[in-house]
């Protein structure tokens, strides 16, 4: 099966990507897959070349584009001035953050024609935008922080919240442009940092309870759940995928897989995630984000339609405690993405 391997990309995630497809290169099954690994460079360019390793960009590759004539079904690389077709089977993006988990990769791979894993374009929107995620959410009766959205010309009135708030990029991962605000005076910095991310910036509630997550793989009623996770911080937030060394441990974080809960708040919160996924229209596999209070109660942090897939990331994690290997999750969702059913 040729199946074509997208990844890097122009958000500012793409040095994460790029770890991600070298983590499903290390697993992929070649005996049944033939991987065409295209990468995107932080400038926008895509390349046809020989694998995802850390210096890929200078490596033997080939100008290449993914054809959106359908009749074609596949890439055109650029050879001694002609375009050669190569065609695909099967599309993975392996991209994190804007242009790569907003449903505009994703509408390039509908006009194509192919096949490819993950959520469509309207779910991948949908869960890109957290204000938007929180509404839909709320209606299928599933608890969200209070929140509040800023536009590209609003101040928000510093004197009208309560603290500590979280300040963040609406549209945007990994908790880059995120700030923890305890003090009305330094809201006005947060907003100003969160818009260099995102000209939609939201502000949130500090909600009191732990933080756990939850993978979850298959389609509409389908559904496996990975192990629950819990993230316990000694300050500040998660912000791992920023660190100088994350594959050695995080500055200010442990995850714990199983969740240090009891059995009856790991069913809740396993079975909340699903109604969250179906809830958004998710297919393929998504990580659910939440929060655990003290009084058992489940609230939503936010939803990663294109999950991290790094050695040191929560997804894969989560799956392998439940029994799932990485090569094992890749065969599922590719298997997902071709007869919509996990086999």
């Amino acid at each position: 099966m040729k199946i074509g391997i997208i990844f890097g990309g122009s958000s500012e995630e793409h040095p994460v990507s790029v770890k991600s497809a070298q983590e499903v290169a290390r697993h992929l099954d070649t005996e049944k897959y033939e991987p065409f690994w295209i990468g995107i460079t932080e400038s926008g360019a895509w390349k046809l070349c020989d694998g995802p390793d850390a210096d890929w960009e200078n490596g033997d590759c080939r100008p290449a584009v993914l054809s959106p004539d359908s009749s074609v079904r596949g890439l055109l690389v650029l050879e001694d001035g002609k375009y050669e077709a190569i065609g695909l089977d099967l599309v993975l993006p392996v991209l994190h953050g804007k242009l790569g988990e907003d449903g505009a990769i994703q509408g390039l791979l509908e006009l194509s024609g192919i096949p490819y894993v993950g959520c469509d374009v309207q779910s991948s929107a949908l869960c890109m935008d957290k204000s938007l995620t929180y509404l839909v959410v709320r209606s299928a009766g599933v608890a969200t922080p209070n929140f509040w959205t800023v536009t590209a010309n609003e101040n928000p009135d510093p004197d009208q919240l309560t603290y500590p708030v979280f300040v963040k990029p609406a549209r945007s991962g990994s908790s880059f442009g995120v700030t923890k605000v305890s003090r009305a005076e330094e809201l006005r910095g947060a907003v100003e940092t969160a818009r260099q991310y995102d000209s939609k910036v939201l502000i949130e509630e500090a909600v009191a309870g732990s933080e756990v997550g939850c993978a979850i793989l298959g389609n509409d009623l389908d559904l496996i759940a990975g192990e629950a996770d819990q993230i316990t911080l000694s300050h500040g937030f998660f912000r791992i995928h920023q660190e100088d060394e994350p594959e050695s441990g995080s500055e200010n974080s442990t995850i714990t897989v199983p969740a240090d809960i009891s059995s009856e708040s790991r069913s809740l919160v396993q079975e909340t995630a699903k109604v969250i996924y179906r809830a958004l229209g998710c297919t393929g596999l998504a990580r659910v984000d939440m929060f655990l209070k003290e009084d058992g109660t489940v609230v939503l942090n936010e939803v990663n339609t294109l999950p991290g897939l790094t050695s040191y990331s929560r997804y894969p994690r989560m799956m392998a405690a439940a029994g799932l290997p990485l090569g094992e999750v890749i065969d599922r969702i590719v298997s997902l993405a071709l007869t919509g059913k996990v086999q």
